[in-house]
């Protein structure tokens, strides 16, 4: 639509396309239980509060009202004038509901959400109608190692705008936050490191710490063969270390933390498929804490359990991520805690959400072991999979049909029966023209 920002346009496109939001909404959904979260979840918490409490004081001439919503879009606690704080209240703007895109459409706490910068969403702009009436700015605070949301901060004014220093004072505030949490996380790296070198192992077993994004923080030469990384090189600081290229491994990490949650004691096997040697290698996965908190895990590889020269059994055999044998043209999905194997030409088209990547194929709808759709892409680039969107990449082979819509816009259909459709952006049309000859 004429005059609309992008990021605008693409909340439109989420809330509508994939979240089904009722543009009709008036309240926002109350929020569920989701359980317990980090400490460092409370840390963000107690920082962004005392910000918005002060924040208050500012915009309480605006008729303002200053939120702080966990990383699931709840709103933790409110601060503005009584008379403000009543009026938000008829629209759910408080404690105990929630604002993500998913729930209440397009608004700042959770468009920020779903944003790596500050966020402004005048009132016409929400995608209910019930809340044109306001005008929302807000930016999330981002884990420094996962990238996944902690919190949002939000400044929301009833029949006002925001002046124009609410972005960066929004920006500078998250910035300064996630700086204290990116020198929490450069100690837990060096603690990380200290815990691989204190593991007790045969000689020559190859050893890497990982975080708990699937990084790694270190690994000795005969881990770095097989992962692709630099050996004996400690990247304490979360931007240092390096992608490992192993495609499995993010999702291992991600289940191996949900079990070392339930369980500290617990220690896990299973093998992952090595690119630089085309076949499945076992490995040993123990979590590793600093105090209570989890923070990254020691993977030992070589022989399934006692083998491998670590002092613990496996107390868990996770699945298999690959078999041994000739794959490299497979894609590694999850589903219903299986590890799916995928010749490429069964997907359709992937989509990305946040650093999770979602393929649909022709065994359903399922996450990709590849954490980031631009590495998906470096993987597929030689299987005829064309980037079509910021958030999409599409089988080539596999479009049916190229639909045109609003002003120009392009829609390709991969599977006419369900009209199940892919946006085209603007920028990479030319290149989609030039796919098809068209």
């Amino acid at each position: 639509m004429e005059g609309v920002r992008p990021e605008i346009l693409m909340s439109w496109y989420r809330c509508r396309e994939e979240y089904e939001v009722d543009p009709q909404l008036d309240r926002a959904p109350s929020a569920a239980d989701v359980g317990a979260h980090s400490l460092d979840h409370d840390v963000v918490y107690a920082e962004l509060g005392g910000m918005a409490a002060s924040a208050a004081r500012e915009v309480d001439g605006l008729d303002g009202v200053v939120t702080v919503a966990d990383g699931t879009g709840r709103i933790l606690g409110t601060w503005g004038s009584r008379r403000i704080l009543n009026l938000a209240a008829d629209s759910n703007l408080a404690p105990w509901s929630t604002w993500s895109e998913w729930a209440s459409g397009t608004n700042g706490m959770g468009t920020a959400l779903e944003s790596h910068r500050p966020v402004l969403v005048r009132g016409p702009e929400h995608w209910c109608r019930g809340f044109h009436e306001w005008t929302c700015a807000g930016v999330a605070v981002r884990d420094v190692v996962t990238q996944e949301p902690l919190a949002v901060l939000d400044i929301s004014c009833w029949k006002t705008t925001p002046s124009g220093d609410v972005l960066p004072w929004l920006g500078k505030v998250a910035a300064a936050t996630e700086a204290k949490l990116r020198k929490r996380a450069h100690h837990s790296g060096a603690l990380l490191a200290a815990a691989l070198a204190d593991l007790r192992v045969a000689p020559d077993t190859p050893l890497a710490a990982v975080d708990l994004a699937g990084n790694v923080v270190l690994a000795n030469g005969e881990a770095a063969a097989l992962t692709g990384t630099p050996a004996d090189q400690p990247a304490y600081a979360p931007p240092h270390r390096p992608t490992p290229q192993l495609p499995a491994l993010p999702i291992l990490v991600r289940r191996a933390a949900q079990r070392a949650a339930k369980d500290p004691e617990w220690t896990g096997s299973t093998q992952v498929y090595v690119p630089f040697l085309d076949q499945a290698v076992p490995v040993v996965v123990r979590p590793a804490f600093a105090g209570t908190q989890l923070i990254g895990m020691l993977l030992a590889f070589g022989q399934v359990g006692s083998s491998t020269g670590c002092d613990q059994p496996a107390g868990y055999l996770m699945p298999a991520t690959a078999t041994p044998g000739p794959m490299p043209s497979r894609v590694v999905a999850l589903r219903d805690e299986r590890w799916v194997l995928l010749d490429p030409r069964e997907i359709r088209y992937a989509e990305a959400a946040h650093n999770t990547v979602w393929l649909t194929t022709d065994q359903g709808r399922m996450a990709a072991a590849t954490r980031g759709l631009d590495r998906l892409e470096q993987q597929l680039e030689d299987k005829g999979f064309l980037r079509v969107h910021r958030r999409f990449l599409v089988n080539v082979a596999r479009v049916r049909e190229v639909e045109q819509g609003f002003k120009g816009a392009l829609f390709l259909a991969t599977d006419a029966r369900t009209r199940e459709t892919v946006p085209v952006s603007r920028r990479h049309a030319s290149q989609l023209r030039q796919a098809f000859g068209i």
